[in-house]
């Protein structure tokens, strides 16, 4: 699978550099609209300086934040699960109009991604998966991610209904990451639209300085999409790209565009 990955780098990078972008019909300097989903703690915050790198480049960005969490952390409660998460990012396109959307889903955003594209197919032209999970039918965060030997470490890490990791501390200033539902790890997806399998997507794999790309976490889903097709992009940096190398991944993320055998489905 590593050879997949470095020839597709090395043929990308030449193809870019030369001005070419085989089968694609999307240039970089054509506007897009994003929605960029975060991942689990987080908000919409933490991407907007990706939104700004995008928006100098004249593209549209969104930035739904999931309820219960960022700025709508006021609306936490037990009742939150993924379907919440899922009707939250489908009316975040219904009702703003959009589409041909690029659909960016990250970390934990990929199970909220797939269940949106599995809804509205036809809103989106290329979905992408930032260092996320890529879900089976009737897989939850906890069955498609974790190993045997942590699935109970994660229920077990569970307080009152919450996922509340070491990092998330509730004197820090915002914006921060807040409490995550467990429930949302839980719930099952429901996939029924093999409209969704059509849309162009990529997959983007971080990987930490030092180490190999089969050390990641998130590796089992890079291997997932590359069975599944789909182009994948591995670039230098920790799991939060957003913070610690913006530019390089607005870079992948034009690449990803220009570069797809399939660039957008159009409708």
């Amino acid at each position: 699978m590593m050879h997949t990955f470095r020839a597709f780098n090395v043929v990308g990078l030449a193809l870019l550099l030369l001005g070419c972008s085989p089968k694609s019909h999307l240039r970089v300097s054509e506007p897009q609209t994003y929605v960029i989903v975060h991942g689990a703690w987080g908000g919409g915050w933490a991407f907007r300086q990706v939104d700004d790198l995008l928006a100098a480049q004249g593209h549209k960005v969104y930035r739904p934040t999931l309820t219960g969490q960022g700025e709508r952390v006021h609306l936490a409660s037990l009742e939150v699960g993924l379907e919440t998460h899922i009707q939250d990012v489908v009316n975040t396109i219904l009702f703003e109009e959009l589409q041909d959307v690029v659909l960016v889903g990250h970390s934990y955003g990929g199970m909220v991604v797939t269940g949106t594209a599995d809804r509205i197919p036809e809103r989106i032209g290329h979905l992408i998966y930032l260092d996320a999970i890529v879900p089976e039918d009737g897989e939850s965060v906890i069955t498609g991610w974790s190993k045997d030997g942590e699935k109970k470490d994660w229920i077990n890490n569970a307080k009152d209904g919450y996922l509340k990791p070491n990092w998330v501390k509730a004197d820090q200033p915002v914006p921060k990451d807040v409490p995550h539902p467990i429930r949302t790890f839980t719930d099952t997806i429901v996939l029924k639209n093999q409209v969704r399998l059509r849309i162009p997507t990529s997959y983007i794999l971080t990987v930490e300085p030092g180490t190999e790309a089969q050390e990641d976490s998130f590796f089992p889903f890079a291997d997932r999409a590359g069975k599944l097709g789909w182009p994948i992009y591995q670039m230098q940096a920790d799991h939060n790209p957003q913070w610690s190398a913006p530019q390089e991944l607005v870079a992948i993320l034009n690449k990803a565009l220009t570069l797809h055998p399939n660039a957008t489905l159009k409708h």
